[in-house]
């Protein structure tokens, strides 16, 4: 038995909202910072690569929402999960955005929200 499952999972979340677009472009932007990162408004398509290429999220701008999808090993999946759902939360206070999970392996995904305790 191993302390760590590197087993791919996929986490996808559906955040309704009327602003996908500007949602995405601003998390793709924030994230850009420290790592890899990219949005194409034209297709309303992104991507942004941790861990150095190792856990990649998906987003796609709908019409009333962002799809979000994470393929991250399994034993960090949930960290990733937060990262992106805790940004983009934040960045959508205003619309009290929520960002809920759900794994391709059927274990339970995370949800982030905003709880007014945010600065």
């Amino acid at each position: 038995m191993t302390d760590t499952d590197t087993r791919p999972v996929v986490s996808t979340a559906h955040v309704t909202t009327d602003r996908p677009g500007r949602y995405a472009k601003q998390l793709v932007s924030h994230m850009g910072r420290k790592t890899q990162a990219a949005w194409d408004p034209e297709t309303g398509k992104g991507t942004i690569e941790f861990a150095d290429g190792a856990v990649l999220a998906t987003l796609t701008d709908r019409a009333d929402s962002l799809d979000i999808e994470i393929t991250a090993p399994a034993d960090s999946v949930e960290r990733f999960e937060g990262v992106v759902g805790r940004h983009l939360v934040r960045f959508g206070s205003r619309d009290e955005l929520v960002c809920t999970w759900t794994r391709s392996d059927g274990s339970p995904g995370t949800e982030q929200r905003h709880t007014g305790d945010e600065g």
